[in-house]
C-alpha cells in the first residue's frame, strides 16, 4: 500500500506544479511591473486590436494599484476595451462602475456617452451596420436604454465635447421610438384592434409631438376612431391633423428626400387611404 501511497503524492505534486505553471506564469511575468508599465501593455495591446489582453493588463493594473490616476484611467479603458470587443453588458457594466467609483470625475460624461453607445449599437442588428434598413421595427428596449443614458449626458454635461452628437442621436432615438409606436397602431389597425391602435397613437401624440410621426398618429386615430363609431373623436382628431398640416407645424421626415414616404407605406398596409 505504501508504494501505492507514494504514486499518489507524486501525482498531486505533479498537478500542483502543472497548475502553477498555468495559472502563473503571467503573474510572475509581470510581477514588479510599474503602474506605468503595465498601462503601457496595455496600450499596446489595445493598438493592436487584443483587447482581451489589455483587459487583463488593466484589471492587473486597478488590482496592484487601486488609488493611483491610471487606476481610474484603467477603469474607463477597460470599458472602451469590452465595448470594441463587442461585449455590451460588459463595457456598460465598466462605465457603470466607474461613474459610481468616480462621480466627480471629468471623464464621467465620457463613460455615459460610452454607455449610450453600447445601447444605441443594440438597436442595430449585424446587417443594419452596413444597410439601409427600418430600425424603428426592432425591440424599442435598448433604443430606451440609450436614449436614458444620452439624456442624462445632455443633461449633466450639456458642455461637454460629447453632448453635440449625444444631441443628433437623441433626435434619431426619439424618432425611432415614434416610429414604433406607429409600426404598432399599424399592425393593430390591420388586425381589427382599434382600440389598441388609439393607445398607441395617442402615446405618440402625447410624447413624440415633435417627429414626423405625429401626422401618422393623427390619422391613425381619425380612422380608428372611424372604425369604432365614434365619429365625433374622429373629427377632433381629423381637426387637429388639418390645423397643423395648414400651419406647417409638421416636421418632415429627412430621410424620405421626396420619396415615396415611410408614412404612406403605412397606409398600403393598412390598406387605408389617409
Amino acid at each position: 500500500m505504501i508504494p501505492h501511497k507514494r504514486i499518489l503524492i507524486l501525482l498531486l505534486a505533479t498537478l500542483l506544479i502543472a497548475g502553477c505553471s498555468l495559472f502563473g506564469d503571467e503573474k510572475d511575468k509581470t510581477r514588479g511591473w510599474s503602474a506605468d508599465k503595465l498601462y503601457s501593455k496595455a496600450s499596446k495591446a489595445m493598438a493592436d486590436d487584443d483587447y482581451e489582453t489589455a483587459i487583463k493588463y488593466y484589471e492587473l493594473l486597478e488590482a496592484r494599484y487601486p488609488f493611483g490616476p491610471l487606476a481610474r484611467q484603467a477603469q474607463l479603458d477597460t470599458a472602451y476595451a469590452y465595448y470594441k470587443s463587442d461585449d455590451p453588458d460588459s463595457a456598460i457594466a465598466a462605465a457603470d462602475r466607474f461613474i459610481r467609483l468616480n462621480p466627480d470625475n471629468p471623464h464621467v460624461a465620457y463613460a455615459y456617452y460610452l454607455k449610450g453607445i453600447a445601447n444605441f449599437n443594440r438597436t442595430l442588428g449585424f446587417l443594419e451596420r452596413f444597410l439601409p434598413t427600418d430600425t424603428s421595427q426592432r425591440d424599442p428596449r435598448a433604443a430606451l436604454t440609450s436614449f436614458k443614458d444620452f439624456s442624462e449626458l445632455v443633461r449633466r454635461f450639456p458642455d461637454s465635447e460629447y453632448a453635440a452628437d449625444a444631441r443628433k442621436r437623441l433626435l434619431y432615438l426619439r424618432n425611432n421610438l415614434a416610429r414604433h409606436e406607429i409600426h404598432a397602431a399599424a399592425y393593430y389597425m390591420k388586425r381589427g384592434a382599434y382600440v389598441a391602435a388609439v393607445e398607441r397613437a395617442d402615446y405618440v401624440v402625447k410624447h413624440y409631438q415633435k417627429t414626423p410621426s405625429l401626422r401618422d398618429a393623427l390619422t391613425i386615430m381619425a380612422a380608428a376612431y372611424d372604425k369604432l363609431g365614434m365619429k365625433d373623436l374622429a373629427s377632433d382628431a381629423r381637426r387637429v391633423l388639418t390645423l397643423n398640416a395648414n400651419s406647417g407645424a409638421f416636421v418632415e421626415d429627412p430621410r424620405t428626400h421626396g420619396k415615396r414616404s415611410w408614412g404612406q407605406r403605412i397606409w398600403d398596409f393598412i390598406g387605408l387611404d389617409r
